[in-house]
């Protein structure tokens, strides 16, 4: 254990990993504590060893917990500038890359309530055309949070987050479910939904295109690191990475290069990462996704 780091706050992390699965360890300390804070406040508990206990009586809080460490934010088409960059500039040279009858492979990272997946599809749908998307494309969403995979899964959301979707896409790509839009099952059958832990588990292999928005900033330098050597590895030379609008590229710098450095879109180098890289690289890559 470091020197500073609090006993009880550790016994408590270590609970998580061990009950639930989920490693915090390589998040940004001073936020994560912030959040176990606000969720011990609302119950009253002032000390981490009281809310070890807490949950251990109350195995019914961990829902609520999660949902205060696991901030799901997204919409469609965040930050559209973004997205009118990646449609416009970035995709069509990448599409014509590839050639006829091979796969575009696309992966969502924390893809939370599965709007950005979404959202890429109705992209590619777009550029690509519908049968050849359906033929041709495979995106994989995924994230730690099992509550916001199932409501990715349905694919059905509400009018208010359906607000920022055009209204020739939400005609063309959603059905009227009640008060509710459901993304087509004809295109949602090319989104493969799935668990991953972007610290411990294997990447995604032979991307295209990996969106991973917003989600870096709570992980500190070192996994940060760590998460885009994976990235690094899981893309294709010149596939495209793109980032979330409040996140730079702190570390790694030498693997990625922007297309435009406002918008958070980058493309592989194609150099080779050091052998340290490659080796943790290899042993993670043998258990991806084909």
């Amino acid at each position: 254990m470091s020197e500073g780091q609090d006993p009880a706050f550790e016994a408590l992390l270590d609970l998580l990993r061990r009950a639930r699965g989920f490693d915090f360890t390589g998040y940004k300390r001073t936020s994560l504590e912030r959040r176990f804070r606000r969720r011990m406040d609302t119950i009253g508990c002032k000390r981490y060893s009281d809310y070890l206990d807490y949950l251990e009586v109350h195995p019914d809080e961990y829902p609520e917990l999660f949902d205060t460490l696991l901030i799901n934010v997204t919409e469609f088409f965040r930050d559209a500038p973004a997205w009118e960059h990646l449609r416009e500039e970035v995709l069509p040279p990448l599409l014509s890359e590839t050639a006829d009858g091979d796969s575009v492979r696309v992966w969502s990272a924390g893809c939370a309530s599965g709007e950005e997946a979404y959202t890429a599809a109705m992209v590619l749908a777009e550029l690509l055309g519908e049968e050849t998307f359906r033929e041709r494309v495979k995106i994989y969403a995924t994230d730690i949070d099992e509550d916001a995979l199932g409501t990715a899964r349905l694919a059905t959301y509400s009018g208010k987050a359906m607000g920022s979707v055009p209204d020739e896409l939400r005609q063309r790509y959603f059905e009227p479910v009640d008060a509710r839009y459901a993304f087509r099952k004809d295109l949602r059958r090319n989104v493969i939904l799935g668990r991953n832990n972007l610290v411990q588990d294997a990447p995604i292999s032979r991307l295209d295109l990996l969106i991973c928005r917003n989600t870096l900033m709570y992980f500190n330098a070192e996994t940060q690191g760590r998460i885009l050597r994976h990235f690094h590895f899981a893309l294709r030379d010149e596939g495209v990475l793109m980032l979330g609008k409040s996140e730079m590229m702190v570390a790694q710098r030498d693997l990625f290069r922007p297309t435009d450095i406002s918008k958070r879109v980058f493309r592989r180098e194609a150099r080779t990462p050091g052998l340290q890289s490659r080796i943790g690289a290899w042993r993670t890559a043998s258990r991806s996704p084909r």
